[in-house]
């Protein structure tokens, strides 16, 4: 079907339908529906909304639903991202470097290994998740290699090369994963109280993501309490930004636990503390500020089953200014929340545009990440879900 990979659904279903050597009355018996429905899904008068009604077409055209939506309409490869896992896996199971003589590797100098470790975090912003699969492996070792052989200056390098990974295996799904990079960081920090922190925020991700809430609200407010200033208006932003961003963490597990006024109450504390760093700062790749803290009270709300509550936040968080400032990894992930929270809300319409809205912003948020894919999955299956949706579903292979 080259020719037509361009062609509208209805012309496709024409198109095969020709092929199948099939009348349109043929075509509507089989399905139950009028020739009349046929001949204006064909023409284009009537569109094709929902996933079961396009699956039953392409039962009976035999073949697959996606090729009604074009070439580009297929399901994501799981398997490139179980391979890029695996990838990662073999990275952190190499020990050569810290057990072994590591002078037949050459080392990268400091300052250039910061360089790429920039680089990974850009890259981790921009939700471009395949292409941070290949930068983790050649950079774990890199960061490996050189603390191997300067772990004054290539401790920091290091510690950020295992949170950018821990951070990418919540986003996948490899919670268990993600904690052993996120430990890994910890370590590495051990003795620098910042770098300790910092390792710590993702720690919290990786705890929350394996179902440990209760460790994870432990871990972020020791380290918390740890890095806070004795007078918070004496604080640095890159302390308060830390400080904050862990108290953010305790707060969702918090949350996760369903202890609502411990989530609160953090959250409150949190927010007092962004007021103090301002907006638009990314202090210790934390992002932390009003808005930032605003996405996580929807979050929080979304965990504690407050829908109202989340739907709220959700609105007043996307109408500041500053959220268009907010990296597109992080919008499109409130967006995956907001559309948690429309579900709850019962208001699957409203969930499709905060879901197509996301894939817009950084599709890889939606289409690798196993927790994007369970909402699409109910938004679809909802009969008053948005036409929009159903594209998405069927290039995902959710139905």
């Amino acid at each position: 079907m080259d020719s037509g990979d361009l062609l509208p659904v209805g012309r496709r279903v024409a198109y095969w339908r020709g092929r199948r050597r099939l009348s349109q009355q043929m075509l509507a018996d089989r399905l139950g529906k009028s020739k009349s429905w046929v001949d204006k899904v064909e023409r284009g008068v009537r569109a094709l909304d929902r996933v079961s009604i396009l699956h039953d077409i392409a039962a009976v055209l035999r073949i697959d639903a996606a090729v009604l939506l074009g070439r580009d309409a297929r399901p994501a490869e799981a398997t490139e991202r179980a391979e890029g896992v695996e990838r990662i896996r073999a990275a952190l199971s190499a020990y050569e470097i810290t057990l072994g003589p590591v002078a037949r590797r050459p080392a990268v100098p400091a300052d250039r290994l910061a360089r790429q470790v920039g680089h990974a975090w850009i890259t981790y912003q921009h939700a471009r998740y395949p292409q941070l699969v290949d930068l983790l492996q050649p950079l774990l070792s890199d960061a490996q290699c050189t603390h191997a052989r300067d772990p004054a200056a290539g401790r920091g390098p290091l510690v950020e090369a295992y949170r950018i990974t821990a951070a990418l295996l919540v986003k996948v799904g490899e919670a268990d994963l993600a904690w052993l990079a996120a430990d890994r960081a910890v370590a590495a920090a051990t003795g620098d109280r910042a770098l300790v922190a910092a390792a710590v925020v993702q720690l919290g991700q990786a705890l929350r993501a394996s179902g440990r809430a209760r460790a994870a609200r432990s871990a972020a407010l020791a380290a918390a309490y740890r890095i806070a200033p004795a007078d918070p208006d004496d604080g640095t932003p890159q302390e308060l930004s830390l400080c904050g961003a862990l108290l953010v963490q305790a707060a969702l597990a918090a949350a996760r636990h369903g202890d609502e006024a411990s989530a609160t109450e953090l959250l409150g504390e949190a927010a007092a503390m962004a007021d103090r760093v301002g907006e638009g700062h990314d202090h210790h790749r934390t992002g932390f500020g009003p808005t930032t803290v605003g996405s996580a009270r929807v979050a929080a709300a979304v965990e504690l089953g407050a829908a109202r509550a989340a739907v709220t936040w959700h609105e007043r968080t996307t109408r500041r200014d500053a959220w268009r400032w907010l990296p597109a990894e992080h919008r499109a992930a409130h967006l995956l929340d907001a559309a948690r929270a429309y579900l709850q809300a019962d208001d699957p319409a409203s969930a499709g545009r905060a879901l197509v809205d996301a894939d817009r912003t950084a599709p890889a948020e939606v289409r690798h990440r196993p927790a994007a894919r369970s909402v699409l999955a109910q938004v679809v299956r909802d009969p008053h879900a948005p036409a929009t949706i159903v594209q998405l579903a069927l290039a995902l292979g959710v139905t």
